[in-house]
């Protein structure tokens, strides 16, 4: 071997190191974690930084990684038909064993091993090349700012509408995706998720109706106010002038004792002055507002003017930790298993939570949010005991009633009827 052919192949191989550091390089860039990076940045790591600003410019950048990349691999074709054209006499044999060569040396080390490798740990890599990056991004100045306008050109012949930024449900998906690679536990996906949720949520999705909501009157006397205190272990009762519908203050527990004693003030003095919020507000809205006005209750009120409900601080902040419970919380269970796919189920229970539990996705769009509302849109009526019905894949016995709405129904998951003939083969 001459020392010709010895500097030709080393040539080769110099070209075959650039095209894997080109096709690395690409790699690093499109994967790299850029919160891990600007983590690093913002502690002082200047390498974060230079990363971070390459992948700024990415088009600039992935313009001078495709140039690079074709001109090495063009380039390391021309010479490698050369190459063997001096070693093998017949030209169409000589090119058949240059591709064919080339093309398997490219793909296993010009673009798959090296790929492979930097995916692995792409800011690592992404900090290595960056400093030869940049330099071929200035040397290639001009052939990028060309591209720059022909990229320009195609935007303004293909218009494209899709939204760059990342959806609430792509954000959920990606918290399932952390979660399932462990970088964090399921209660802090809970909580991620929680939060995600939270801006969606409505006063109506999470209030204590009109007809739970223990106040006290106005002229009510100071002892039986006691009395309401200790018998429902709250601590601030809402205070209301003739009906709940005209609610005009509320009473808070520390402000209505003056030591182990009743205190001497009227109610009228003691008691705060209402936060009134609509059903449609949010509830990030409603905690500024109580935040704001150092309140724990808003007042829900619907178009008439009249109570619907309330909403409290805790019921909020409940959205995004889950249930909080006190020693004057009453434990109750929503869903109690009695047989095989059926539940006894109290009716202020969540809809949603119900069709979960059954494992149902429910087509039909319901106004109602709570079990009750459910019920009473497919009997038309205010329920009795003993009332049944079928929907959504559901079989319902109506069990305990009150004058006024349904309070717990037991519900059979209905078996499909493919199911019972499979069960009968």
């Amino acid at each position: 071997m001459s020392s010709g052919d010895l500097t030709t192949i080393l040539f080769m191989a110099f070209l075959v190191v650039m095209s894997a550091y080109f096709s690395a390089t690409e790699t690093a860039f499109s994967t790299i974690n850029k919160t891990r990076l600007r983590t690093l940045a913002d502690k002082g790591d200047k390498k974060a930084e230079r990363v971070l600003a390459l992948a700024d410019k990415y088009d600039s950048l992935l313009s001078t990684i495709l140039v690079g990349n074709n001109i090495v691999n063009i380039l390391l074709s021309s010479v490698a038909t050369l190459f063997f054209i001096g070693l093998i006499k017949d030209r169409s044999t000589a090119a058949t064993v240059s591709t064919a060569v080339i093309t398997a040396v490219v793909l296993v080390f010009g673009e798959i091993s090296p790929k492979s490798l930097a995916k692995e740990a792409p800011e690592k890599f992404a900090s290595f090349s960056a400093p030869l990056i940049t330099v071929f991004m200035w040397i290639l100045t001009p052939v990028n700012f060309i591209f720059g306008l022909w990229k320009k050109l195609l935007s303004l012949i293909f218009k494209f509408s899709e939204e760059k930024g990342m959806t609430s449900d792509e954000f959920i998906t990606l918290i399932d995706a952390v979660e399932e690679g462990g970088d964090i536990d399921s209660e802090e996906g809970d909580l991620l998720r929680s939060a995600v949720e939270f801006n969606d949520l409505e006063a109506q999705d999470i209030l204590t109706p009109r007809v739970d909501v223990v106040g006290v009157e106005d002229d009510t006397p100071m002892d039986e106010i006691a009395e309401v205190f200790t018998a429902t272990g709250y601590s601030r009762l809402p205070v209301y002038k003739d009906s709940l519908d005209h609610i005009v203050g509320i009473v808070h527990q520390k402000d209505f004792y003056n030591g182990p004693r009743v205190t001497d003030k009227p109610l009228s003095e003691i008691m705060k002055s209402p936060v009134y919020v609509t059903p449609s507000m949010k509830i990030h809205d409603i905690l500024k507002d109580l935040q704001k006005e150092k309140s724990h209750i808003a007042i829900i009120t619907d178009e008439y003017g009249g109570t619907l409900g309330i909403v409290t601080m805790e019921d909020i902040l409940e959205e995004l930790v889950g249930d909080i419970w006190d020693e004057h919380d009453e434990i109750i269970e929503r869903f109690t298993k009695v047989a095989d796919d059926t539940y006894r189920i109290k009716c202020t229970a969540d809809l949603d939570e119900m069709f979960e539990l059954f494992e149902l996705e429910c087509d039909d769009e319901y106004d109602a949010t709570t079990v009750s509302g459910w019920v009473m849109e497919h009997v038309g009526r205010i329920p009795v005991n003993g009332d049944t019905f079928e929907a959504d894949g559901l079989s319902v016995i109506v069990t305990d009633t009150d004058e006024k709405r349904v309070l717990e129904i037991e519900v059979t998951l209905l078996v499909p009827e493919d199911d019972d003939e499979d069960d009968e083969d």
